[in-house]
């Protein structure tokens, strides 16, 4: 044995001590990486004691035509038993790698690998020690390319742990070197200086291969982190959007009680108003308060965009109401910066299929970056018909965009150095918001500028027919965008009971009712509503805000409402955009109206289901 572990730390040669340190495990891969280029090492050790057996027998009875074959016999069936042997690895290997990190499986397998090596290594030597007595010149040559074979098949395989081809490198080929005097006794002179050339090819052949493996499991692991750190930051991105959004959701309802009050006080104040000088302020204040709910809506829509939760409508649009109503939106914007702002509309009707929600967020972001950055002329919204499509443009004379600009003003937060200089408000979100819902709409966007003249954006929408829009006139889903700027006609009938906790919103309810005409209650819970019921009120309309303070949910109050009074008609009313039990309410068929209510709307439905009650 002490022979077996000198022959083992057997000197490198000196033109190979420069790869001495890649003889130790690196400490840059991690354990798992430790076990993987075990294993491979491992499987070529395996593979050689498979394949030995035969060609030790054909080596044998290539000697055993001339001379002697039982020394060489007893020889072969020693590598039948490595044959056998290996299975016993193979088990042993696969418990300890199941059940072991790398550093355990290296300290365990690498001297138990030397050692197995050791001894592989010295059997492929013995042939020429065994047939020294009478050795054979054709023989000897044979199994020297049969060692060198091998080893040059495990320096391509063998050399992810580099230790373990090291102790076999030195046990067979170097001593099959040192043996080459015996085994040539007359030619060693002119043979060994090639067997020593060879040594040295394959010994930088093996460093190199190693090289390899070490930089194939270094680039593994770099991928591999790299993806673990991209998949971290891609959930704490959609975890940090989700809180976002959740936020957003949240204020909103909190956001929008008081302009959802000051919509109902304003229609509440007209009704009640009898000085003929008011009614152009309250015009303007309707207005106005009208434009504040549609920004404030184009800043939770952004945050819809982003979390995917916008369900894209097509429906019927009349084109010539929807523009006149934006632009009486920027009328007074227009008027302050001393800009002409101008309609340009065909004679027929036009009428689009479309989502009336996300082309007006469209077209008011673009008249908004119009206004924004024009100094001198004026603004045109124009409508015109191209093939089966109407195209909506809005074009101004303003600073235009320099061409260098034009394929980035779509991305976010891009602003162009002119519109820093010309207005410092903003963030550059508006053309992305556009872009995206251009994208959700499916239809073509385009621009077209020129820097210190002015710039042209439209948007295609497909036209409707006057024959599918008389087929959808008597369907619920057929929408003409009309607003009203007048004070409502009083009602003068019914009764409606109204659930909503907030003190502001129910002053402001009943206000409204009131000034219609209607007999109205209002209350903050179920306790409450049942509490009015048993008085022998009877409401023909239920309205019930979802999100109470005492946790209760509006929906399940408002079923349970129309369940005692199975006459009535019912509708909920929130400031929430994705809540699950609103989603719930629409499936099942109830009216859901989004906080700030649209005060035509209310009166609308408020007079049919009054008058059908009546």
């Amino acid at each position: 044995m002490r022979f077996i572990s000198w022959l083992g730390r057997i000197q490198m040669p000196s033109m190979m001590r420069e790869y001495a340190q890649l003889i130790h495990p690196p400490t840059d891969i991690s354990p798992d990486k430790h076990t993987q280029l075990l294993r491979m090492s491992f499987e070529r050790l395996i593979y050689g004691f498979t394949v030995m057996p035969i060609i030790a027998a054909l080596a044998a009875l290539f000697y055993g035509r001339q001379h002697s074959i039982w020394l060489m016999g007893l020889w072969a069936v020693g590598y039948v038993g490595a044959f056998f042997y290996r299975k016993r690895l193979i088990y042993e290997f696969d418990e300890d790698a199941h059940s072991m990190d790398g550093h355990a499986m290296m300290a365990r397998w690498v001297p138990k690998l030397k050692r197995i090596v050791t001894m592989h290594g010295l059997a492929l030597c013995a042939p020429f020690v065994l047939t020294a007595s009478d050795p054979s010149f054709e023989f000897n040559t044979l199994w020297y390319l049969v060692i060198a074979a091998i080893v040059a098949s495990n320096a391509a395989h063998q050399t992810p742990v580099l230790g373990i081809f090291v102790r076999f490198f030195n046990c067979s080929w170097n001593v099959a070197t040192l043996l080459s005097v015996i085994a040539y006794p007359d030619d060693w002179y002119y043979i060994t200086p090639m067997i020593l050339m060879f040594t040295g090819a394959n010994y930088r052949h093996a460093m190199m291969a190693h090289k390899f493996f070490l930089q194939q499991v270094r680039l593994e692991e770099s991928s591999t982190r790299l993806a673990t750190q991209f998949k971290e930051a891609k959930e704490a991105a959609e975890d940090a959007l989700i809180a976002k959004n959740r936020f957003l959701a949240t204020a909103s309802h909190d956001l929008r009680q008081p302009v959802h009050a000051m919509s109902m006080l304003i229609e509440a104040i007209s009704q009640r108003n009898q000085d003929a000088t008011l009614s152009p302020a309250l015009a303007d204040l309707r207005s106005s308060l009208r434009s504040m709910n549609l920004m404030f809506n184009s800043l939770l829509d952004l945050s819809k965009l982003e979390s995917g939760v916008i369900a894209v409508e097509h429906k019927p649009v009349h084109l010539q109401a929807f523009l006149h109503e934006i632009a009486r939106l920027f009328e007074h914007d227009a008027r302050d910066r001393r800009l002409e702002l101008r309609l340009h509309l065909p004679k027929q009707a036009a009428f689009a299929q479309t989502d009336a929600n996300l082309l007006r967020q469209i077209i008011l972001n673009l008249m908004q970056n119009a206004l924004r950055y024009t100094q001198h002329g004026g603004v045109l919204l124009a409508i015109r018909q191209r093939g089966g499509t109407w195209q909506i443009e809005v074009c101004d004379t303003g600073i235009g965009v320099a061409k260098e600009s034009q394929s980035d003003i779509y991305l976010p937060y891009f602003r162009q150095k002119l519109a820093w200089g010309l207005d410092s408000e903003g963030h550059g979100l508006g053309l992305s918001v556009v872009a995206r819902c251009a994208l959700l709409l499916k239809s073509p966007l385009d621009m077209s500028s020129r820097l210190g003249r002015g710039s042209r954006f439209w948007i295609r929408v497909p036209s409707l027919s006057a024959g599918v829009l008389q087929t959808s006139a008597g369907d619920a889903s057929f929408e003409i965008a009309s607003y009203k700027d007048h004070a409502l006609s009083p009602i003068n009938q019914g009764h409606c009971l109204i659930v909503e906790d907030d003190p502001q919103v129910g002053r402001a309810w009943q206000a409204l009712m009131q000034s219609w005409g209607v007999d109205v209650r209002i209350v903050s819970n179920s306790a409450e509503a049942f509490e009015c019921l048993s008085t022998g009120f009877v409401p023909q309309a239920l309205v019930c805000d979802e999100r109470l303070r005492a946790g209760e949910s509006g929906f399940e109050l408002l079923k349970a409402l129309m369940e005692r009074i199975p006459q009535a008609r019912g509708a909920m009313v929130s400031g929430e955009f994705n809540a699950p039990a609103l989603a719930q309410a629409e499936e099942e068929g109830f009216l859901v109206l989004r906080k700030p209510v649209d005060i035509g709307l209310v009166h609308d439905l408020l007079s049919r289901w009054l008058m059908a009650q009546r």
